[in-house]
């Protein structure tokens, strides 16, 4: 019998880091169905522990390094 895997939803500016309350950049998901973001710092000083106990980690942490996206100035 195979289980059904809903894929999740990328993270967004509105997902924040459970321990400080910045944006979050990676989702930890743990035995249960439960889940944890952490921001990109708190995931990195964490990250021994937390692939322990992890059974999945998304990592969104390589979009710091991208340009945001510049909008367009109709008074130029």
């Amino acid at each position: 019998m195979m289980a059904a895997v809903a894929e999740l939803p990328g993270l967004n500016a509105t997902d924040r880091c459970d321990r400080c309350g910045a944006q979050a950049y990676v989702r930890v998901e743990l035995a249960g169905g439960a889940e944890l973001l952490f921001c990109a710092h708190h995931a990195r000083e964490h990250e021994d522990k937390l692939r322990e106990v992890a059974v999945s980690i998304h990592d969104e942490t390589g979009r710091l390094g991208s340009e945001p996206p510049v909008a367009a100035n109709p008074e130029v």
